[in-house]
């Protein structure tokens, strides 16, 4: 497997991990008494796991300047 692959598949786990966060996020929002703590953690890791993908879209997607 290539280095190239190897971005795409962890690229890949991140976005379905985010998407995740969001599930989880929504539901406990959704709460009579949502825990406001442990929305707060889901909310910074969802921002984190923003920040990876992007970068590694970046490694994979570099700007062409034309």
């Amino acid at each position: 497997m290539s280095q190239q692959e190897k971005l795409f598949e962890r690229l890949e786990l991140l976005k379905a991990e985010h998407r995740d966060l969001d599930d989880a996020i929504l539901a406990l929002a959704q709460r009579s008494v949502p825990d406001m703590v442990q929305l707060a953690r889901l909310k910074k890791r969802k921002l984190a796991l923003k920040d990876d993908i992007l970068r590694l879209e970046s490694e994979l997607l570099p700007d062409i300047i034309a």
